[in-house]
């Protein structure tokens, strides 16, 4: 299993930076990676919910639910299916404020697929892939949340 560990400081209050995360269909809007991402439950958020996500090479997907849901305290998913060379994929966020800038933190940890070949795979690219994937994400969050006006939130 392998952990990756990022954090971004956002010039945002925390129950912006908070609504954009915990909005499930929104996640194009955002991260640049992302071709789509469709809410695939009854539920729209919350534990439970689901999404399918496209990702913009036009190769990749994931499907992921919420596992953690706890309004501008925590939130987590984890990956119920997927085309990347993984068996599990579980991420998480943590989020502190301070004078009007939210730090997030996110957390992910995964498990390649294919047992010895799967964890040079690891080591040789996935988690650079990974990390280039979440510093990606991490930035257009930060952009979103900066660029929205209070009327917005």
């Amino acid at each position: 299993m392998t952990t990756l560990t990022n954090s971004i400081s956002i010039d945002a209050p925390l129950t912006r930076v908070w609504a954009i995360l915990a909005n499930l269909a929104e996640l194009a809007d955002y991260d640049p990676t992302v071709r789509a991402a469709q809410v695939s439950s009854t539920a729209e958020t919350g534990v439970g919910a689901s999404r399918r996500v496209t990702m913009k090479d036009g190769k990749h997907w994931f499907e992921e639910r919420v596992t953690t849901f706890q309004p501008s305290a925590a939130l987590a998913f984890e990956l119920t299916d997927c085309n990347f060379p993984i068996s599990r994929l579980n991420h998480s966020y943590r989020f502190s404020e301070a004078a009007g800038t939210t730090t997030v933190t996110q957390e992910m940890t995964y498990t390649p697929k294919f047992g010895p070949l799967g964890k040079l795979m690891d080591v040789a690219m996935l988690r650079r892939s990974f990390g280039t994937g979440v510093s990606a994400f991490l930035g257009g969050l930060k952009q979103r949340a900066e660029a929205q006006t209070p009327a917005n939130t």
